[in-house]
């Protein structure tokens, strides 16, 4: 055998050699994975792995992807291509820690296919990319039992919560009962509970009954929705309990509150200083009562046990996000520091957190102000500490003001509290989640009434025909001194939020949803309706890795902007200041004169304001150029630096070799 030939089988051999070594290590190697990324994106949460351990069925996940159709898209659709893997490989970590349980199906559905048929069918969002062909992307997860929960499209807004909607998707597939939230409530928000006779009645004295508020419809649809008395001393077979503005509660309802969050039911308090929505009955005469009517709730009897409190008169405003409104009929708008227009791009939502993640914009009418209790160790006897988590803020220029009563607020008169209002140097807090092993805010327990008749302490019988005998006698009732696994509850200090005038407004179709008033609270719900475990994955949300220098260069940029916005807010209130001192001091005859001069005014004002926004637009480009720089420099490092690192090795090797042959032909010659 030649020496080619040896040579030829050699090289097949080693190429044998190594395709059986990589068969090898695909199989056995699976579960040998390190995960190397900063924060840990491909290994699974606690919780995660909890809800999987948990399952008692085979489920089905059929990750949609049109791979196909995405390479014939627009750059915007091939973006998709890297986020699909990385939910490609989050989903194959699902498979492998369920233990065969989870069985993962990537279909690629192809036009006029079964596939696409069935995507449709099963309610993923599809994009028209050619007349043809169509781009999916979602996710179906199937039981055994025919139930079937989609993720309609992977959207990359959400690309920070994939792991808890996946989660989120399996945990509820597995759930077959419906959940059943609770209301408590001082306001008729479930409407006039009557039946068919009463109704007749109510119309025949010129009454219509009541209708419940839009959101309690809207959750009507995905939950059993039933009333909690608000003089229960009880509360159970409830998943979500949602209190509203609760009034003057009696002790035995706080206290079934209380234990109902003890033993790990979900809870969803909105309380408010003044809620405008408790209007008291508009019956002539009666004045006096509707001014000593009192308007605002809290629940700090328990808050305070567990970390946070609502002081009392106390609101929250912000002169960046006070919103205009006629206070009165056939009055011209004005800026009222108590309506707050919350929008994202002011960061009043927490980014990081899937209640308020995906929020943009938010209007609450004169917020409470949550506050965290001094020493959370220890604010009061028996307290527990808990993780406090804040959901919706103010800028931070937002404050705190008070006023001298509810009379205030009924006759408001905004100028004057805009004047009063002083800007803040911190975010004030307007909603909270709190997480933890809270502790009990009634230890030793409570007394309450019971029948007489069952006997004495000593247990003798009581005569019931002694006529001196007590119809009612005391009993201590005891319970839960502390929660035996994590509890969650999220506070609003606002109830007005949920409120029709502000969530809804009517249309020829009916209720229209007003911005995410009414997305806030269902997505605390739908967050809370979910197991324990799903309370821990959220504190993954945000694993955007940090620039630095960028959002430095971003931050001073917006720092410049908001100075001059703040300019331009300035000069717009003293022109409309000036205008109406004009306004006001004018004499009869004077009209055109007055009108005259309004409009040079106006004129100047227009002309401040555009010179204001050319500047910012020059602060905006500015910081672009800088943020470009930046980028090209980068990008220029990334490029030049792996043949700067062989340029240097090949030089090294080169002078090593250099000096070997010296080295040698001088021993040679010494030879």
């Amino acid at each position: 055998m030649n020496r080619t030939i040896r040579a030829i089988i050699g090289a097949i051999l080693v190429l044998v050699i190594a395709f059986s070594v990589i068969s090898v290590f695909q199989s056995i190697g699976k579960p040998l994975k390190v995960d190397i990324t900063d924060q840990r994106l491909y290994t699974l949460s606690d919780g995660t792995r909890s809800i999987l351990g948990k399952l008692n069925q085979p489920i089905k996940a059929k990750l949609y992807y049109a791979k196909t159709a995405s390479l014939k898209g627009p750059d915007q659709i091939r973006f998709f291509s890297n986020y699909y893997e990385f939910v490609r490989a989050l989903l194959e970590e699902y498979v492998a820690a369920s233990e065969g349980l989870v069985e993962l199906e990537v279909i690629d559905p192809r036009p006029f296919s079964d596939d696409e048929e069935q995507a449709v069918k099963y309610g993923l969002r599809r994009f028209p990319i050619t007349d043809e062909e169509n781009f999916f992307f979602g996710l179906v997860v199937q039981t055994q039992f025919g139930v079937e929960k989609a993720i309609p499209f992977f959207s990359p807004d959400r690309q920070n919560f994939v792991e808890y909607d996946i989660s989120y998707l399996i945990d509820t597939a597995v759930t077959r009962q419906k959940k059943k939230v609770g209301v408590l409530s001082s306001l008729p928000v479930m409407g006039d509970d009557v039946s068919g006779y009463m109704a007749e009645m109510m119309l025949r004295q010129g009454q219509q009954p009541q209708p419940p508020w839009t959101i309690v419809e809207q959750l009507r649809k995905q939950y059993d929705v039933e009333t909690v008395p608000a003089d229960t001393n009880d509360i159970n077979d409830i998943d979500i309990l949602l209190v509203i503005h609760p009034k003057n509660l009696p002790e035995k309802t706080l206290f079934a509150i209380d234990q109902f969050v003890l033993k790990g039911g979900r809870t969803i308090v909105c309380v408010d200083p003044h809620c405008f929505s408790d209007v008291p009955p508009q019956m002539p005469m009666q004045m006096q009562m509707q001014m000593q009517h009192e308007r605002s709730s809290d629940l700090n009897v328990l808050l305070r046990t567990w970390g946070i409190e609502m002081p009392a008169n106390t609101f929250a405003g912000d002169r960046n996000l006070a919103s205009m409104a006629s206070i009165r009929a056939n009055e011209r708008p004005e800026k009222v520091i108590g309506y707050l227009n919350l929008v994202s791009e002011e960061n009043c939502f927490t980014k990081d957190n899937v209640i308020t993640g995906e929020l943009n914009q938010v209007r609450f009418l004169f917020p409470g102000v949550l506050k965290e209790v001094a020493d959370p160790n220890q604010p009061k006897e028996g307290a527990a500490k808990i993780d406090r988590t804040p959901l919706v803020t103010t800028s931070n220029r937002g404050n705190t003001f008070s006023v001298s009563g509810p009379y205030e607020l009924m006759f408001l008169d905004p100028s004057n509290l805009m004047r009063k209002f002083t800007d803040g140097t911190a975010p004030v807090i307007m909603g909270y989640l709190l997480t933890g092993r809270f502790k009990s805010s009634f230890p030793g327990g409570i007394d309450v009434e019971v029948a007489a008749g069952g006997g004495d302490s000593t247990g003798t019988p009581e005569d019931p025909n002694d006529p001196n005998a007590p119809k009612t006698t005391t009993k201590r009732v005891t319970g839960l001194t502390e929660a035996q696994e994590d509890c969650a509850m999220v506070v609003f200090s606002d109830v007005d939020f949920i409120s029709d005038n502000m969530a809804y407004q009517s249309s020829f179709f009916g209720k229209m949803v007003v911005g995410d008033n009414s997305a806030l609270l269902l997505n605390a719900i739908d967050d809370l309706s979910g197991s324990s475990d799903l309370v821990s994955i959220r504190s993954r949300g945000n694993f955007k890795r940090p620039f630095v220098v960028v959002d430095e260069i971003e931050k001073q940029a917006e720092a410049e902007t908001a100075e001059e916005v703040e300019k331009i807010n300035m000069q717009i209130a003293g022109f409309q200041g000036e205008l109406q001192s004009i306004v006001s001091s004018a004499k009869e005859g004077q009209e055109e004169v007055i009108g005259s001069s309004i409009v040079q005014k106006k004129k100047e004002l227009e002309l401040k304001i555009l010179q204001a926004q050319r500047q910012l637009r020059q602060v905006k480009m500015t910081r672009r150029e800088r943020i470009e720089q930046l980028g090209n420099r980068l990008r220029q490092a990334n490029m030049l630096g792996a043949p700067v690192v062989i340029l240097i090795i090949a030089i090294m090797l080169g002078l090593r070799r250099s000096m070997r042959k010296r080295h040698y032909i001088s021993h040679a010659s010494d030879a």
